[in-house]
């Protein structure tokens, strides 16, 4: 049965009016109109629904027991397609689902945290690290934001570029590795490698290829706070990014100089997918992330270059 929802607006005019022509002026249509629909609603429902008592027109014993049901039925069709945009932040009430690397998450989590409690205190957070491939979460809904280097390639995803960060040289203090030197001495050295999936090489390894060089990888880690404590306790270097990761960098004492080679930024990128570009909180969230990024001193001048 095909259904014309329209009625139901022409429908809730006649029950209030009482008339056709009340009707009419209420809907903003002709009176001929309004008549031909009202004839549509007698043949589906079987009943007159108002009816010619002298100069004025009298609701059936049916339509005035339907009249509440039919605006009770509009008001709630307003409200799925016009849903309320508003966001009541004091009382809302649920969970984020975040996922990035352990360093990202370092330097922005205290941040982030601090500007949910103090505008949105029943609101929690929930950071996950990147997992070691592909996986369905942002498609099913059990992360709400990935914040990472890559776009994705379907369709179905939003993406956001905030910003890109520098690749530098880290070291442990007192390192026989000084700023300044050439690829050759950069490429004998120890190197620990950052991959979540155990890659071995990276895109500085085709830059040392290019001029005929060949670096010697000791070990691949996951996490960055792994890598980091290697350098740490060792002759070993990486590169990393010198703002996500610099609150950890930092925290193990560890040192930075530029890179000998030019190597392209990294983009943080956030991703989402889009049943959510329009949905409040999610929005709400997503600009907290980019305010953070955008606000802090250590971001700002260097993230956004």
């Amino acid at each position: 049965m095909q259904l014309d929802l329209n009625l139901l607006t022409v429908l809730d005019a006649l029950l209030t009016e009482g008339s056709v022509m009340g009707a009419a002026d209420r809907l903003h249509l002709s009176s001929p109109a309004v008549s031909r629909s009202l004839g549509r609603i007698r043949r589906l429902t079987g009943d007159d629904i108002l009816v010619r008592t002298g100069r004025t027109m009298t609701p059936t014993p049916y339509a005035i027991t339907i009249r509440d049901q039919v605006s009770a039925l509009l008001t709630e069709a307003e409200r799925v397609l016009q849903p309320r945009r508003d966001l009541d932040l004091p009382t809302l009430d649920r969970t984020f689902t975040l996922r990035c690397h352990d360093a990202l998450t370092a330097a922005m989590a205290p941040a982030l945290l601090a500007a949910t409690i103090r505008t949105a205190p029943r609101v929690r957070l929930r950071f996950l690290t990147e997992s070691s491939g592909d996986s369905d979460d942002l498609r099913h809904g059990r992360v709400d934001l990935e914040i990472g280097a890559s776009v994705p390639e379907q369709p179905e995803f939003r993406t956001e570029t905030i910003g890109r960060d520098r690749l530098v040289v880290v070291t442990r203090p007192g390192h026989p590795y000084r700023q300044g030197e050439d690829l050759e001495v950069f490429a004998a050295q120890p190197h620990v490698l950052l991959s979540r999936r155990g890659r071995l090489t990276d895109p500085v390894d085709d830059l040392l290829a290019e001029r005929g060089l060949r670096r010697t990888v000791i070990a691949s880690v996951g996490s960055t706070a792994s890598a980091l404590r290697i350098v740490a306790g060792s002759d070993a270097l990486m590169i990393a990014a010198e703002v996500t990761c610099g609150p950890l960098i930092e925290a193990f004492g560890l040192v930075t100089a530029p890179a000998p080679v030019e190597l392209p930024r990294v983009p943080v990128v956030a991703v989402w997918h889009q049943r959510y570009d329009t949905e409040p909180g999610h929005a709400w969230l997503r600009d907290r992330v980019r305010e953070v990024l955008r606000t802090d001193q250590r971001f700002s001048d260097q993230l956004l270059r």
